[in-house]
Formats: structure tokens, C-alpha cells, sequence
């Protein structure tokens, strides 16, 4: 169903028919309004916890009960990373300094993660997602996501990607040391706005986080915990991220796809709850979030009602299940590009 409203939908409505249609909607629900008490709240228990969180580290001591405080500490970065996110998209603040300054704090000096990098990054993914040459998020080694992809490698990379289906959960444990990575190449080596700041708080982030560890707790305690705490960060950010997209249709480079189809075709809702709602920090509404990346986070819930109707009356297919089965989606997206990959002759 989706691949046909894909076909039909290559040649352009009326410029900005259906998502000017829907704009007016949304606005005059008051959904693209600033939510100062929800973020206000928000940023204050996330900031308690995390603090309390450090606290109870240092009294606590050289434990192996530790290794609980770096899962706690896993969820809580990840938590933090939302709000980095939501500043990312100008969700908070309606000043884009004031936005661009909080994340700053959240994402390189909290978490250790580039805020101007990542979200050069993410923007390119959000003008054109699951778009082959143009979203950056299905070009990640060494994984495949297209079939176009997978038939030409070779060796130990085929081999990879032949299995990536079993083997993607256990290489999200590796994502945040990737992310941590990627952060400290792009501030420094390549220009980038406010490259002194960016470095500096990255720079204090590692010296904090690295001092508190090994001050508290042994060297060997001290590894592990770190091992611990980012292969379960990693674990956390992968599975609030990859059900969005992943097993979605992929367009192919110069599609002329219109903004709304484009954003709509591409992207899974999870279905769930409050709890979801936190636990994937507002992405469980992937399409809305996508529609109106602007639209503060409590607002996409209310939103959901108004634009899944919208695409009712319209025709255009509105993805939404469980996470279990978005998972199951994607995995077997994933072993089924992998099948692609060249066996040895």
C-alpha cells in the first residue's frame, strides 16, 4: 500500500496543497506554541536526577554495586539527549540563542556528545529522510540499508552484513563510543561554528566525567563501570532512534516527492503510552515530529489526533504500531537487505 501511494505521489500536488491544509489546522490548535512550564519542569527533574544520581555515586564508593549507578546514569544521559534534541529543533525557546545555548550545556558538557555536529547531522536526515545520497542515517557502517548497498561487498563485510540482523543489537553497544568519537573529529577537525565553545565544554565534560570514575572508584572498577554506563547508553539512544525509520520505504536519490509524503511515507509512530512518551522522549511520534520539527514535545501527543485523521481523509497510509513490533520490523528489514550481501563462491 505504502509503495503505491509512493508512485502516485512522484508527481507534486498543488504547491503546498495538503500540508499548507494542515499548517492551518495545527496552528489554530495552538500546537506550535512554546510550553516554558513543561520544559521548565522537565529540565528540573532531569537535572535533580542526574545530580542525585552523582551524588549517590561518590557515597557509594569503590563498589560493584556501582555498575547499577552506570545503568541509572545510562537512562538519565539518554533523558538528557532528548532535551538536547528538542533544543536542537528550536522546541524550547522561541530565541534560537537561547535554544542553541542550552544545548550546548545538555549535549557537550552533560553527555559529552557535539550538539553543533549532531544536529548539522540530523537536519540533513530530516529534509530528506530514508532518501538514498541525502540522509546520512542509512549510510552508517557497517551496516546496509538498502539492497544497493549490500551486493557489492565483499569478505568480512559481506559476512557482516549477511547477519546484521542478529548482530545490530550488540553493535548498539558501541554507538555512543562512536557518537563521542564523531563529536571530537568534527570539532576538531573541520571548521564549525562555535568550535572554541563546543571543544572546551567536551573537553570539560571528559575531564569531569574521567576524574569522578577513577577518583571513587579502582582502575579495573573504574573500566568496567565506563564500559557499562556507554554500552547501555548506546543501547538505550539506538532503540528510542532506529523504530522510526528503519524497514521504512527508501526513496531513491532525486526523488520528487512532496514535503508531506515525503515526511508521512517515511516514518513509524509507536503506539503506547505516558510511559512511552518519556521513555522515547517524544519520537514515538515520529511523523508529527517530522511534520512540524518546530512543535514542542507535549504537543505532538495532540497533534497525533488531528494529523492521523488528516492523512485519513487524504488517503496517505499513517504507520503506527507497537514497539515490539517496529523492532521486528526492523530486524527483519535488516536480515532481509543482508541477504543481498555477496556469498563467498
Amino acid at each position: 500500500m505504502i509503495s503505491q501511494q509512493l508512485r502516485a505521489a512522484q508527481t507534486p500536488p498543488r504547491i503546498g496543497s495538503q500540508y499548507a491544509q494542515m499548517s492551518r489546522q495545527v496552528k489554530q490548535a495552538g500546537l506550535l506554541e512554546r510550553r516554558f512550564g513543561h520544559y521548565g519542569l522537565r529540565i528540573g527533574i532531569v537535572g535533580f536526577a542526574l545530580a542525585a544520581t552523582w551524588t549517590a555515586f561518590v557515597m557509594i564508593g569503590p563498589s560493584w554495586w556501582q555498575l547499577l549507578t552506570a545503568a541509572v546514569l545510562a537512562v538519565l544521559f539518554t533523558q538528557v539527549g532528548f532535551l538536547g534534541h528538542d533544543a536542537g529543533h528550536r522546541q524550547i525557546f522561541r530565541s534560537g540563542r537561547a535554544n542553541d545555548l542550552l544545548g550546548l550545556l545538555h549535549a557537550n558538557l552533560l553527555i559529552g556528545l557535539s550538539f553543533g555536529w549532531w544536529i548539522e547531522k540530523h537536519n540533513r536526515h530530516h529534509a530528506n529522510p530514508n532518501t538514498e545520497g541525502a540522509d546520512p542515517d542509512i549510510v552508517v557502517a557497517p551496516l546496509a540499508f538498502t539492497a544497493g548497498q549490500a551486493r557489492p561487498l565483499r569478505g568480512l563485510r559481506a559476512a557482516f552484513v549477511r547477519r546484521q540482523g542478529y548482530l545490530f543489537f550488540p553493535l548498539l553497544t558501541l554507538e555512543a563510543l562512536s557518537l563521542h568519537a564523531n563529536s571530537v573529529a568534527a570539532v576538531f577537525g573541520r571548521q564549525m561554528k562555535r568550535r572554541p565553545a563546543e571543544g572546551g565544554l567536551l573537553g570539560l565534560h571528559a575531564a569531569l566525567y574521567l576524574t569522578a570514575v577513577f577518583m571513587v572508584l579502582s582502575p579495573l572498577q573504574g573500566v568496567l563501570f565506563v564500559a557499562v554506563h556507554q554500552a547501555l547508553f548506546g543501547v538505550y539512544l539506538g532503540s528510542a532512534f532506529a523504530p522510526n525509520h528503519k524497514g521504512m520505504p527508501i526513496l531513491p536519490a532525486g526523488s520528487t516527492l512532496d514535503f508531506f509524503h515525503r515526511q508521512v511515507l517515511t516514518s513509524r509512530n509507536v503506539r503506547g503510552n505516558t510511559f512511552t512518551d518519556i521513555a522515547l522522549g517524544g519520537l514515538n511520534y515520529q511523523i508529527e515530529h517530522h511534520l512540524f520539527p518546530s512543535m514542542p514535545r507535549p504537543n505532538l501527543r495532540r497533534a497525533q489526533i488531528l494529523i492521523r485523521q488528516f492523512c485519513h481523509d487524504h488517503g496517505v497510509e499513517y504507520s503506527e504500531t507497537t514497539l515490539r513490533r517496529s523492532w521486528r520490523e526492523v530486524l527483519r528489514h535488516l536480515d532481509t537487505v543482508g541477504s543481498s550481501a555477496a556469498h563467498p563462491a
